[in-house]
């Protein structure tokens, strides 16, 4: 096997440990030590494969959006309404995310980093992939935003920028998920926690992303 194929399956065996990891403990609780030892290599050899963790971290990130996108596209029909297109692209995206919650991990990682710091942490290549990855889940409402400003249901001046902001306000709301209570106050002024309504969430979060995209009267 040449040195390029060896090193490309090399990086794929760390990739895969990192989500498998992921997959079962969440980020915050895979370390750089347990993905060396899932792959049976020294952890100095990941960092000849990706220069920082948070290079390993957004590769990772592009593997969930690759997965997501593939269920996008799946359940995106151009035959349906924008607004059902809008209602479906949100309740796929908040399904994957309940699903996989070190996907959420990753997203809201590299999320806290501005992205002149990103720069210094990842290379231009895969920054540039990662980039990639997210703009074709973005695509999928990007295309149903302009089908809804044809039609004259929606009037979006910058739906790439309403892409942006879906996607912010699905992680926020996956956290919310995630922790499974809602914070409420009793009678007496002292907050409590009580069981999340999940199905209630879901659909005000489509009304959230309703009120963004939709002519208003």
């Amino acid at each position: 096997m040449a040195i390029v194929e060896r090193r490309a399956q090399r990086t794929r065996e760390i990739l895969d440990a990192t989500r498998a990891l992921f997959d079962e403990r969440r980020m915050r609780d895979a370390q750089i030590e347990d993905i060396a030892r899932a792959v049976g290599i020294n952890r100095a050899i990941i960092y000849r494969h990706f220069t920082t963790k948070e290079e390993l971290f957004a590769m990772t990130l592009v593997d969930y959006l690759n997965q997501l996108e593939t269920r996008l596209a799946k359940s995106d029909d151009p035959q349906l309404s924008p607004i059902e297109r809008i209602d479906t692209i949100t309740v796929e995206f908040l399904s994957y995310g309940s699903e996989y919650p070190a996907f959420v991990d990753c997203a809201q990682s590299l999320l806290r980093h501005r992205g002149s710091e990103l720069l210094e942490q990842i290379s231009l290549d895969r920054l540039t992939e990662l980039g990639a990855a997210i703009n074709r889940c973005f695509d999928h409402i990007t295309s149903a935003i302009l089908a809804g400003n044809a039609s004259g249901d929606f009037d979006v001046k910058d739906p790439e920028l309403v892409a942006n902001i879906m996607y912010t306000q699905g992680l926020g709301i996956l956290n919310l998920v995630t922790f499974q209570r809602s914070i409420r106050e009793l009678n007496s002024g002292l907050p409590t926690m009580e069981h999340l309504p999940t199905t209630e969430v879901l659909d005000l979060a489509k009304r959230s992303v309703r009120a963004i995209v939709e002519v208003q009267d």
